[in-house]
């Protein structure tokens, strides 16, 4: 999904853009599923596609959403050296959208931690079958 620069503006709020398309970074403790416990999907506030299930959700103590890890082939990575570190920068793939960065210092059974800023989700609800 590729949408011009106006065009994410204009979709998106001025915090949101900020994150996903500028790469930002929301304060911690301050997102709104930080501590969101109900069952459902997590997805990429700019396309919509499901990231995370909830499922895999857990409490870091870091100030962001956390998962031990993501839907297959819906997280892309890359290497960031920003800010004098050594990162791994998580990002949508489908719409390329800045999401956080993975550590290895999560739980088993992947030993990962994804870093997730709220503003970049939105979350649905599972549905009772």
């Amino acid at each position: 999904m590729k949408l011009t620069d106006q065009a994410w503006r204009e979709r998106l709020t001025a915090e949101q853009y900020r994150v996903t398309r500028l790469k930002g970074t929301e304060y911690p403790f301050t997102g709104e599923l930080l501590h969101h416990t109900a069952q459902g999907t997590y997805h990429c506030v700019c396309c919509g596609v499901e990231l995370f299930d909830a499922s895999t959700k857990f409490d870091a103590g870091c100030g962001w959403p956390s998962f031990f890890d993501a839907i297959a082939g819906k997280v892309r990575y890359e290497k960031d050296v920003s800010h004098g570190m050594q990162r791994i920068e998580i990002l949508c793939a489908q719409c390329d959208a800045h999401l956080g960065h993975v550590f290895n210092d999560g739980p088993a059974p992947t030993g990962q931690r994804y870093c997730v800023n709220s503003v970049s989700l939105t979350f649905n609800h599972a549905t009772k079958g």
